[in-house]
């Protein structure tokens, strides 16, 4: 081959590789700027349904089927309620029997997947807990916001945001504990949930952008009588409040904050994301570079929402060594430089986002024991 014709070839190749890996690495960044709300997480593994009776579930053994606490059960076109597994029951080694708290949608049919989900309940507060509530409308950058409020009686608002994999359902495992307080809450659905706007890029941006919704919602709440407000959020929706508490132009009315599994290292999480879709080891750096390169993430913006020193407010911190999806280690150590401000309460045998879940009566008691003094 000619010396020219060569180095062609090898310019042809080098930019096919290029362009490949380029595409590659978009493809395992959609992970997580393509998660739609509600949907399950990549981490989230298939379970079978064995035998749905009476108050018992017999699903496929797996380290998901065996966590401590309670559930939703999410499978195509059917939703349930599992409590703890029931310990003794005669079953197959392969197999474990869960209490069926109750079939809220469908039926369980043997045979049928499905996933262990931290959003327990669906519909709204009215159906799902029996709470009355409004639809209300919350007026945002891009349009118009949905959001379930619950009236209370007290001055203080809680606004709770849902994170990855969840929608505005997530938060009501909370809403019977916050309306027996007495603390209105504002349960907000953000830009790229149903019902809600688009992002202009159509991706998510874990929350660098999104905060601004919340800010609307602190906004919404202030106008319509919240005296102060506490942020409340999970995952992304975490981070969320963290950026909102730092920079709304009403972060003064902001006198706490509620951090359940936050997202503190976004490319911890993203890179969590995408191997859990099965991206090769040597792809995870490029599934990095390509959502700086699609959201700005890589500015510097993002490390704003693990500042320490942007605390400002008491903040209750919930999170767990067995989150695999934002590590805790990063939770451990901003708690660690603001003790004098962050509680952190830990949940062991829980994934990301389902403290409650692994641990429901010990969460609501510290919960309930943090927010007595804010109310």
């Amino acid at each position: 081959m000619r010396p020219v014709s060569a180095a062609a070839a090898a310019l042809t190749a080098v930019i096919g590789a290029g362009t490949a890996a380029v595409a590659a690495g978009r493809y395992a960044s959609d992970a997580a700027l393509k998660a739609r709300s509600g949907c399950p997480l990549p981490t989230d593994p298939k379970l079978t349904v064995h035998k749905a009776d009476g108050d018992r579930i017999t699903l496929t053994r797996a380290l998901a089927a065996l966590r401590p606490g309670t559930y939703g059960l999410g499978g195509d076109g059917s939703h349930a309620i599992v409590g703890p597994v029931l310990e003794g029951e005669a079953t197959a080694a392969d197999t474990v029997v869960r209490r069926l708290e109750r079939v809220t949608h469908g039926h369980l049919e043997p045979g049928a997947k499905v996933r262990l989900t931290p959003q327990v309940h669906i519909g709204n507060p009215r159906d799902a807990l029996g709470l009355e509530h409004a639809d209300v409308d919350v007026p945002g950058e891009l349009g118009g916001l949905p959001a379930w409020f619950v009236p209370g009686g007290r001055d203080t608002w809680v606004i709770t945001v849902h994170g990855l994999g969840t929608t505005r359902e997530h938060p009501m495992v909370v809403m019977d504990l916050l309306h027996r307080l007495r603390l209105p809450v504002l349960d907000l659905a953000y830009r790229g949930d149903v019902g809600a706007p688009r992002q202009p890029d159509g991706l998510a941006h874990l929350g660098d952008s999104e905060w601004r919704d919340l800010d609307a919602a602190i906004r919404y709440a202030v106008r319509y009588g919240a005296e102060r407000v506490v942020l409340y959020g999970w995952s992304t929706g975490a981070t969320m409040a963290l950026r909102a508490a730092a920079h709304s132009a009403l972060r003064d009315r902001v006198t706490g904050l509620v951090l359940d599994s936050p997202v503190l290292d976004w490319e911890l999480t993203l890179r969590a994301l995408a191997a859990a879709r099965h991206t090769p080891a040597p792809l995870l750096p490029l599934a990095v570079r390509a959502a700086q390169g699609r959201t700005g993430l890589g500015d510097g913006r993002a490390a704003e929402a693990a500042d320490a020193a942007a605390l400002r407010v008491p903040t209750l911190l919930v999170h767990g060594p067995d989150d695999t999806l934002a590590p805790w280690l990063r939770s451990r150590e901003l708690a660690a430089q603001r003790p004098e401000l962050v509680t952190l309460y830990a949940v062991p045998d829980a994934p990301h986002a389902a403290m409650w879940n692994a641990d429901p009566q010990g969460y609501e008691e510290t919960l309930r024991r943090f927010l007595t003094p804010l109310m």
